[in-house]
């Protein structure tokens, strides 16, 4: 009997007409010959309320306290979906993460997955039971909650999947699978039938919210094949999977947008070692992300260190480094918010050249200034003016005809 693992986001389960509707898919799933099991997300803007009531009773809430008031959105849905699926006259079970074997570190707010003993789960498939699984979350050695991160609810279907050595994994949400673009900003976008994980981890780690990116790694690293689909419709989704020879004829599989970024540079930087290491330690013991790192070639001795951050932590940042710059003895910290990152990504890069080339030529033709650029073996993402990033983002989707290509390949792929 197969065996099939399904997660359902907050907006599939984000009313009780909605609930239902996952029920009804989720028997559907069990008369169709399959053991399931079920994670499942908070409903749609409760983790937001709960954030907010944490606030509103204290202006730094621990962070420990916090996953166990976060994981009572999962565990309302989770007990919800059961309810349901045993009105309609099939036998459901809810868990928790910790009754579904998810062990952890001790890192709250944003665990790892440490191991996964999914024996319970085993024994309730085996009596018939549609096991639904509380995403995001999971607990310590010590029995302490703790939870995955935004999104962890990915995390979570991915790594029951491949502890349960599930013949199927389903990743369903309010979107159709994984774009060529957002179609929010390309009308033109299109679905893909399929996508490498290192090219899908791309596109997440620059913008796209389709899936967590953790998620992502994850799969890539136990080989964990997954589809993202859509829970509002019976069409089939994007399957993301280990990359095959015939994967690299495409050259750019998609491209992300990530907005509201800022952008910092340090003038003037002495070229000595450390100096880098002593500006990005201040940065991360504030606990800020940073993305794109550039250094320009050193000229007498010094240089300049460019980076962006989401443009929330611009304030917190120019804090701490203004005092970082006298002391490193560099010129001045420039700073700017209003910029976006845009991407393309593909593993057919790899095979190809003149991307980059033809990529600048573009943005150059529609008169669209590139600040800054950063490149790996699979993606060229540069960074410029918000006003000009959807605007941008249309003319390279034309540019390297991503409609058409990815028509063409859909029309390809053999009916199932």
């Amino acid at each position: 009997m197969r065996l099939v693992v399904q997660k359902y986001g907050g907006t599939s389960v984000g009313t009780p007409k909605r609930i239902v509707k996952v029920a009804r898919r989720l028997l559907e799933t069990q008369r169709e010959g399959c053991q399931v099991v079920a994670v499942i997300s908070a409903m749609a803007g409760v983790t937001d309320n709960l954030l907010k009531l944490a606030h509103e009773v204290s202006p730094h809430p621990t962070k420990r306290e916090l996953d166990i008031l976060l994981s009572t959105g999962e565990h309302a849905a989770t007990a919800l979906t059961a309810m349901a699926v045993n009105a309609l006259g099939g036998r459901a079970i809810s868990l928790t993460g910790a009754q579904a074997g998810i062990l952890t570190d001790r890192n709250h707010a944003t665990a790892r997955i440490a191991n996964i003993s999914p024996k319970q789960i085993h024994g309730m498939l085996s009596d018939d039971y549609i096991v639904i699984v509380a995403g995001f979350q999971g607990q310590t050695p010590e029995g302490d909650t703790t939870t995955l991160g935004r999104g962890g609810s990915d995390l979570t279907a991915i790594a029951l999947a491949g502890a349960l050595n599930a013949d199927a994994c389903q990743i369903f949400s309010d979107v159709d699978g994984v774009f060529t673009c957002d179609p929010r900003i390309v009308k033109e976008a299109k679905k893909l039938h399929e996508i490498a994980y290192e090219e899908l981890l791309e596109m997440a780690g620059s913008g796209a919210k389709v899936i967590q990116s953790r998620a992502v790694e994850f799969a890539k690293k136990f080989g964990v094949e997954f589809e993202v689909r859509s829970s509002f419709t019976k069409s089939g989704g994007t399957i993301a999977k280990e990359e095959s020879a015939g994967m690299e004829d495409v050259v750019i599989r998609g491209m992300s947008l990530d907005r509201h970024q800022a952008k910092l540079t340090i003038a003037g930087v002495p070229d000595k070692p450390g100096i880098a290491g002593r500006i990005f330690s201040n940065v991360a013991a504030a606990h800020i992300v940073v993305d794109m790192i550039v250094q320009n070639a050193s000229i007498s001795g010094t240089t300049d260190v460019s980076f962006t951050i989401h443009e929330d932590e611009l304030e917190n940042a120019r804090k701490i480094l203004m005092p970082v710059v006298g002391e490193i003895g560099a010129k001045r910290l420039n700073t700017s918010s209003g910029v976006a990152k845009l991407s393309v990504v593909g593993i057919g890069m790899r095979s190809h050249s003149g991307v980059a080339a033809r990529m600048f030529e573009c943005l150059g033709r529609g008169e669209i200034n590139i600040q800054l650029v950063s490149t790996s073996e699979i993606k060229i993402a540069v960074v410029i003016d918000e006003k000009d990033a959807e605007r941008a983002a249309r003319l390279i989707h034309s540019e390297f005809g991503l409609a058409r290509l990815m028509s063409a390949a859909a029309a390809a792929q053999p009916l199932t």
